[in-house]
């Protein structure tokens, strides 16, 4: 069998894929945050999607990571933040 020529610590092709689904979800959530009328609302939707990205961005369960649960967090008035995606996915 032939030494492979990646680096010890390159990505295989299936978590390569994975994370660019993720980065363009990210990026698809922050547009989405953009069209909020608040401007608090925008703020607080920035803050709460980095820290959840960044507060799973060690999960490697594939569960956890291809289907995530629709939940709408609560803005600073009380409100939910009502804010719909493609595929399912609601903030």
């Amino acid at each position: 069998m032939a030494a492979s020529r990646l680096p010890p610590g390159a990505l295989s092709l299936k978590q390569f894929l994975r994370r660019q689904q993720v980065l363009h979800l990210y990026r698809k959530i922050l547009r989405a945050i953009r069209d909020v009328p608040a401007e608090a609302d925008r703020h607080y939707l920035k803050d709460w999607a980095r820290e959840e990205f960044r507060r799973n961005k060690d999960a490697t369960e594939e569960v956890r990571v291809g289907k995530p649960q629709p939940r709408a967090p609560a803005l600073g008035n009380g409100r939910c933040a009502g804010l719909s995606l493609s595929r399912g996915f609601v903030l």
